[in-house]
């Protein structure tokens, strides 16, 4: 899941400004008019970017003028959330503009983000270091204990208050500048990463010109390559490249092991080729500078201030626990990488066992141990009947509905909107969906919003993922990955969608990294319900449903290839720790000698690169940095969450209730454990998780 991250809590307050003549044209400086104020992006143009900005700044520094100006008492109202509430602008043009940099970006808009994104960091820091705005925030904070606060308002003021602590607000003015200077640096950094994964993606082209090239893989797939290769000027050949949904099926069906070697070494060496898209200074100078930070705000290292805001809490708390899980997982691995190897044995070519080598002997193998192939089971799951499949769970749980409108702009054409509404036929929100690859999409699977919900302002929230495009004759088919992956995007947008919080800065998907991960993970687990798969797997071509027989070779396959996946994600969580665990950071720091030999030190299978490598792990540059092992950790809310229906059936009412008023509905409004407690009764156990993933 990708969040769009602001400077300060955002604020979902419409807000309609004055124009002049000369900014009457710009869309983004006064309310949205249309329907359920959905951005119009038929009239939104890149040149109105800069002009909105530049006024949020200038509208946010009057507001935040006229707190600190108040003569009046402080109070949590005309303090807290007059701060709440004190960037309309920026977040009306924000949440496009950060939305299209990662799901639709272009030359023009990197141009302006390289602008935008430092003057963006300055304006925070301008704010949370301003020393009269924190004396205000202070004085609330102060007094706290005879305000008489609701939870919710207690949880918003403690939370503003630890961001501008946390944020350098006790520093001394030469600390200040010193941390302003890092966070400008940082941003631009972590700007020049992005764009070079980008670039790194896009610009690698594996053409294929021989059809013997092609044997083992689906007609469907040499279809949609051949299509790629005659967009890109190249007709008569097939395309491969890097975006997952042509990588992976190529890995996992292609004879030619040395064009697997190709395509597999091109995928794990991004940002490794010493070319313009390097990234290895670039991932070297941002563990530098957050280390630097750290240490400026107390911390001996940068994990260990990062955490200090998590479940974790703490850097040991997430090794032991990273730790504990490798010990059952690296055993698994070890011993389906002798299954693979025994496999390739039987050929007789006397080749051993590589990294290109697992996805092709793994799909080979779980044809042999459970006569189940992707290219058997993939014509079941065409990608608008999972889709209404995971809709149709959401509205069971949730009572919610989704219905498709035709008359809310889009910024692409294969966007599609629904409005939700709840079981009294109120509006919820809207919900923008946009699943195939292009060239200017990141990679991977998120969700975000355009606008968060706050009070009776409802959210308008995005799922973006790169799913299999549609060729002229057969329509998007998903892999089990992929319609795993669209449910956990939908648990996501559910987050999103059924908050109810007073205040923008807490509602939603704005919790604790380690707890974000459960409203998404748990929803997953209905996706391969046999309950659930009748509703919605039907062959594209028959309407045929899904046999009971296919259903029980899925559900039997269900932790086939565990011992891999969990030890590559917890490979790439372990090195993400020992990167932020550094309390000191040499000057000729080499990041690939760094990562090679902590996977060493781990005694990682050669065959098995960490999920993410430094060089191309956008989560660490993002909002995961020293939290990548929160997906691991919500593994253990979500297994146990699920359990609780397991026990009263899969779409119990009352269940449903618990979780969707104690989790969904409650943002950051209170501690993540205690929400957890209230709707489970008790703290999770580790078993139900290591139970799932087939570790126990």
């Amino acid at each position: 899941m990708k969040k769009t991250l602001f400077i300060l809590a955002t604020s979902c307050m419409m807000y309609s400004c004055s124009t002049t003549p000369t900014e009457s044209n710009n869309p983004l400086l006064s309310e949205f008019t249309t329907e359920f104020g959905a951005p119009p992006f038929d009239q939104i143009k890149n040149e109105h970017y800069e002009p909105a900005f530049e006024k949020g700044f200038e509208e946010q520094n009057q507001l935040i003028k006229a707190i600190i100006d108040n003569p009046e008492e402080a109070t949590f109202e005309n303090v807290i959330v007059a701060l709440d509430n004190s960037s309309p602008l920026l977040d009306r043009a924000g949440g496009v503009f950060f939305n299209l940099t990662s799901a639709d970006n272009n030359d023009e808009l990197q141009a302006i983000s390289e602008k935008v994104l430092p003057k963006l960091t300055g304006h925070g820091d301008n704010i949370y270091l301003n020393e009269d705005l924190f004396k205000k925030v202070n004085d609330v904070y102060q007094k706290k204990e005879s305000l008489n606060l609701t939870t919710e308002q207690l949880r918003l003021l403690d939370n503003t208050y630890k961001g501008f602590v946390r944020s350098g607000a006790n520093l001394n003015p030469e600390q200040k500048t010193h941390l302003k200077e890092i966070n400008k640096e940082l941003a631009s950094l972590g700007l020049k990463f992005a764009n070079n994964l980008l670039g790194e993606d896009n610009n690698y082209k594996l053409y294929i010109d021989k059809e013997e090239d092609l044997a083992g893989l689906p007609a469907a797939y040499i279809a949609s390559a051949a299509e790629e290769a005659k967009a890109a000027g190249q007709e008569g050949k097939w395309l491969v490249t890097l975006h997952n949904s042509s990588r992976l099926p190529f890995l996992q069906n292609a004879d030619n092991r040395e064009l697997r070697q190709q395509l597999f070494t091109a995928y794990i060496n991004r940002g490794n080729n010493d070319n313009q898209f390097n990234n290895k200074e670039i991932i070297t100078n941002i563990v530098k500078l957050r280390l630097e930070k750290a240490k400026l705000l107390g911390y001996d290292s940068y994990s260990n201030f990062v955490l200090d805001e998590n479940m974790a809490k703490n850097s040991q708390t997430v090794m032991d626990f990273l730790s504990k899980l490798w010990d059952y997982a690296l055993p698994n691995a070890k011993a389906e990488a002798k299954e693979l190897q025994a496999m390739m044995d039987k050929e007789g070519k006397g080749e051993q066992l590589e990294g290109w080598d697992w996805w092709y002997y793994t799909t080979k193998l779980r044809e042999a141990k459970y006569n189940l192939n992707e290219s058997e089971i993939k014509p079941y799951f065409k990608l608008e009947n999972v889709r209404e499949g995971a809709f149709a769970v959401a509205s069971k749980l949730y009572g919610i509905t989704f219905n498709k409108l035709t008359t809310i702009p889009t910024y692409n054409t294969d966007v599609e909107v629904f409005e939700v509404k709840d079981s009294e036929n109120n509006h919820v929100g809207l919900f923008y969906v946009d699943y195939y690859p292009r060239a200017g999409k990141s990679g991977g699977a998120w969700m975000s919003t355009y606008r968060d919900q706050k009070g009776d302002i409802r959210p308008l929230v995005c799922n973006v993922a790169s799913f299999t495009k549609p060729t002229a004759d057969t329509p998007s088919l998903l892999t089990l990955d992929e319609v795993t992956t669209l449910f956990h995007e939908l648990g996501h947008g559910l987050h999103g969608l059924l908050t109810k919080c007073n205040y923008a800065g807490i509602s939603g998907t704005s919790v604790a990294r380690d707890f974000v991960e459960l409203p998404s993970q748990i929803n997953e687990h209905w996706a391969m319900e046999p309950e659930v798969l009748k509703s919605y797997a039907k062959h594209y071509q028959t309407g045929e449903v899904i046999s009971d027989e296919l259903i029980e070779k899925i559900q039997k396959q269900a932790t086939f290839n565990e011992g891999f996946r969990v030890t590559e994600l917890l490979a790439a969580a372990i090195l993400d720790m020992n990167l932020h665990n550094l309390t000191e950071v040499d000057e000729n720091l080499d990041v690939v000698a760094f990562e090679n030999e902590a996977m060493n030190k781990l005694g990682l299978l050669k065959q098995i690169p960490p999920r993410y490598r430094t060089t191309y792990f956008k989560h660490i540059v993002g909002g995961y940095a020293a939290g990548y092992y929160s997906y691991l950790w919500a593994n253990v809310l979500d297994a146990d969450a699920f359990q609780a229906f397991k026990e009263n059936g899969i779409f119990d009412a009352e269940t449903a209730r618990k979780f969707k008023e104690n989790v969904l509905e409650k943002g950051n409004s209170e501690d993540p454990m205690t929400l957890y407690v209230k709707f489970r009764g008790a703290e999770p156990q580790l078993e139900p998780m290591l139970k799932d993933r087939g570790l126990l």
